[in-house]
This record gives structure tokens, sequence and C-alpha cells, in this order.
């Protein structure tokens, strides 16, 4: 299932069935069937049906949403090797450790914002009525040491847009590692019909706004002094691309 396509599910259980699985992240049916009280009987056939249209997938008897997001593709840069693809509900620990080893820096205030909220949520891949968020990650022998985040309300004067927030562990950079990302990113976006990203960083975060300098956003706007780090007052800077 593509992101932007509406969810349409012809039956309330069935829509029942798919709210609790997209909100829980990974779920075995058994739980789904029992929390929700519907019959056996009609919740296999619920489920076959949500399968069939490519709305929910079952891996090792644990049910999650389906997102099209693409295969994991490798690369290598001198001696690090690296692979990148779409983030799995069992990256979250690995996501949130990324994120917040990054935001330690006090440079990443967006980043350091997403790490709460899906550790809060216990639900990495989001898509539903509200808003939709996907993500990709960077790993090196099954550690996850970088990440690309896209968030986008289902609002439809919103809805041509994607927030987005990537980064790398500090080992790791150097490597072209969030180039990849990036255009893993950004291309994800521009498949699902996202005509601008943004995004929002310290003005004191120099080299992330020469990263995305580099490869063609633009600064739309700066908010001064909207953040204080370490007791000072430093400038939001608001970039995006257009797609």
């Amino acid at each position: 299932m593509a992101l932007r396509d509406t969810l349409e599910f012809g039956h309330a259980d069935r829509k029942a069935i798919y709210e609790y699985v997209e909100r829980h992240g990974t779920v075995s049916p058994e739980e789904v069937q029992e929390r929700l009280g519907i019959d056996p009987g009609g919740f296999r056939h619920h489920v076959a049906i949500l399968k069939r249209d490519g709305q929910l997938e079952e891996t090792d008897s644990e049910l999650h949403v389906t997102i099209d997001a693409g295969a994991e593709e490798e690369y290598a840069a001198g001696e690090v090797s690296f692979h990148i693809r779409p983030a799995r509900q069992e990256d979250l620990a690995g996501i949130v450790g990324a994120i917040r080893q990054v935001a330690e820096e006090k440079t990443y205030i967006e980043g350091e914002s997403v790490a709460d909220e899906i550790d809060h949520e216990q639900a990495l891949l989001r898509h539903n009525e509200l808003e939709s968020r996907m993500f990709f990650v960077a790993t090196v022998e099954d550690e996850v040491v970088g990440w690309v985040h896209l968030y986008a309300p289902e609002l439809e004067k919103l809805s041509h847009t994607a927030e987005l927030t990537v980064g790398v562990v500090e080992g790791y950079r150097g490597h072209g590692i969030g180039s990849h990302l990036l255009a893993r990113g950004l291309e994800w976006a521009g498949s699902n019909e996202y005509e601008k990203v943004y995004q929002s960083v310290p003005s004191s975060n120099e080299e992330a706004i020469a990263f995305l300098e580099e490869h063609d956003w633009e600064t739309e706007a700066v908010r001064e002094d909207h953040y204080k780090l370490n007791g000072h007052y430093v400038d939001e800077v608001m970039m995006a691309i257009e797609l």
C-alpha cells in the first residue's frame, strides 16, 4: 500500500482491526481478535481481506501495516559497508538510540522531538486518517547508525508537503551515509506525490545547514531567538526543497 492511498475498508470491524494494528505497530492476531471482541470466523475473514487489499501483512505471526517503500540497498565507502532500507517496527529502539545520540549534541531539536514521540507511542510507522510517518534506516552489521524520517499530516491544505529529519551517529559520518539517506527519503516523497519537503534546524547547527545547502535545499525563513540552547538564544532556520 502506498502511503497516499485512501483508506477504505467497507466494514466497521475491518476498519477497527486496521486501526488497532496501526496504533500498536506490530501485534499478534490473537490479541487483536480478543481486544476487539470480534468472533474468530469473522476476524479471520476481515484479516484475509485486509491482506488481499495490501493494507496489512503478517510476519512471524505478527500483524503490521503494509507500506510499500522499496527494497534494501547496499553501499560501500572505504572500509565501511552499510545498508539502507525501509525501517521495521523492530528498529524502533535502534532509531530512538541513534536520534538521542545525535540530539545530545544539542543541535537537532526536531529530531529529538521525533525520538520522544515514537518512544512514547511505541509505534514506528503510521498511516491513518490524521497522519502518515515513514522511516528509512542505515545499518552497519544490523546496527542502526542513521535514519531519515518523513512526517505528513493528512490535511488537504498541507497534503503536498512533508517534514523530514535525517541524521547519522558521529562515528559513521563522512562516508556518504547521510547523503544516501536523504536521497532515499526524497525519492520516496516524490514517488508518493509530495511536492515540497521541509525541516527546521538551529542556526548553530552550521554543519546541517551546509549539508542541506549542498543538496539544493534553500532557506525559506529565519525566526530569531526561537531556541534557547545552553542558556543562549539561537535562531531557527527553516529550510525546504521543491520536488
